[in-house]
């Protein structure tokens, strides 16, 4: 096997990036759009591009797919995906930063702005060593919408083909408590499934002091709120990692009327895709069991989200390497699974691939957290980022091929579930 080319000139072609990296990045982070709607976004990443010399592509609705280098259909090529999303979140900015964002209410709070900033590094990078002769494989880059939203980007990109003819994909996501200069890497699951689940409670509504007459929405509501919870506690093995946690709760206004209606929603993670299955189902259940005996009626709306990010032990390793490379002998630490979703798992239920934690926090400096209207990134990190993007395509142009194996979720996720009826069972 032909050995692949000293590391030094995607070092020097990244350094040389970095200053307009974060330009872009400072561009996108000031005029954040939510999923679907990524039209600027989109528009200022395919004019780069094609600045470049390159011929980017517009998926339906928004985002954008690049190939770079050569074709794979020529004989014994291969082509190597790498992923950024693009799709900013409803959570108003509170950093006070000189290019903070300009659109009320949202901001890049998950840090998307530095993963599409980062692709984009890599595959102007990539552009540079295809001329040079120096990249061996052929590489997509996939800039992707709505990754924050159910249904997810990335089913829908699958749907219109972007891994037609991918071999393997990689991605970054910020960790902005890991320092700059670390990756955090991980084989096997690295995030966790996540659905959605809303609950609907209904009665005729009545007089507080009457609650005998009515089926009393806020008592039932606080029963699911409490006992859902601590009966999945119970139910699951607790080695199995299953949480229901309750985002927003809402029923009626006044302290002296038993509304009729009310919902109460969270989200249902579980460590694997046995869990994610088994979970579902007994939610359905619980419900109905826990509100039999209160006289309500209760409609549950079940999304089901996305499966665990499971990444394939030879990607890891090949991104390992790359990034030692590139970065240096201690840049990877070993990170923890989370209980985080990311719709990168769908790719991977289709191709083997990788996906690594991206150290975001100036070292000594002070911790944040993801979707916090206060998160601020050492962008540094975006030509780190970058380079390691860019080496770990080209090294995998002179490794062997991934074996392909059956991948967790690649039955594909369940369509949202809903029923009405009075809690005797049927609810589901």
């Amino acid at each position: 096997m032909k050995d692949a080319p000293q590391p030094d000139r995607i070092v020097q072609l990244a350094a040389g990036l970095e200053e307009e990296l974060v330009a872009i990045r400072r561009q996108i982070h000031a005029n954040p759009e939510l999923g679907w709607m990524e039209q600027e976004t989109t528009t200022l990443l395919f004019d780069r591009l094609t600045a470049a010399g390159l011929s980017p592509r517009r998926t339906r609705g928004s985002g954008l797919v690049c190939d770079i280098g050569p074709d794979p259909r020529e004989r014994g090529r291969r082509r190597i995906g790498l992923r950024g999303d693009i799709d900013a979140l409803p959570v108003p900015e509170t950093t006070g930063l000189p290019f903070r964002s300009r659109r009320q209410g949202v901001s890049h709070a998950c840090g998307h702005d530095v993963h599409a900033s980062a692709v984009l590094g890599a595959g102007l990078i990539l552009a540079r060593l295809e001329e040079e002769g120096q990249l061996p494989v052929g590489v997509r880059l996939i800039l992707q919408p709505a990754e924050e939203v159910q249904p997810s980007g990335a089913k829908e990109l699958i749907d219109q083909g972007v891994l037609d003819g991918v071999e393997q994909i990689y991605a970054l996501h910020c960790a902005p408590k890991i320092d700059f200069g670390r990756i955090g890497s991980r084989i096997g699951p690295i995030t966790a499934a996540s659905d959605n689940v809303t609950i609907t409670v209904r009665s005729s509504g009545g007089h507080t002091s009457r609650p005998h007459l009515t089926g009393d929405v806020v008592y039932a509501l606080g029963h699911i709120i409490t006992q859902l919870p601590a009966v999945l506690d119970r139910r699951m093995d607790p080695r199995s990692g299953a949480n229901l946690t309750w985002g927003a709760v809402n029923a009626g206004r006044a302290p002296n009327t038993i509304p009729s209606v009310g919902t109460v929603t969270g989200t249902l993670r579980s460590l694997d895709v046995e869990t994610w299955e088994r979970a579902g189902k007994l939610v359905d259940d619980v419900v109905a069991n826990l509100l039999s005996p209160l006289g309500v009626e209760v409609e549950l709306k079940h999304q089901r989200g996305m499966p665990p990010v499971v990444n394939d032990e030879q990607c890891v390793r090949l991104l390992d390497g790359a990034t030692r490379e590139v970065v240096g002998d201690d840049a990877v630490v070993l990170t923890e699974q989370s209980l985080g979703g990311e719709d990168f798992s769908w790719y991977l239920s289709r191709v083997p691939g990788a996906m690594v934690r991206l150290g975001t926090r100036t070292p000594g400096g002070p911790a944040h957290d993801l979707h916090q209207g206060d998160l601020v990134v050492d962008e540094r990190a975006i030509g780190l980022g970058a380079r390691v993007l860019a080496r770990t395509a080209q090294r995998a142009g002179y490794e062997p091929r991934v074996a392909a194996q059956p991948r967790p979720g690649s039955r594909g996720g369940a369509p949202v579930l809903s029923g009405r009826g009075p809690a005797s069972g049927r609810a589901r």
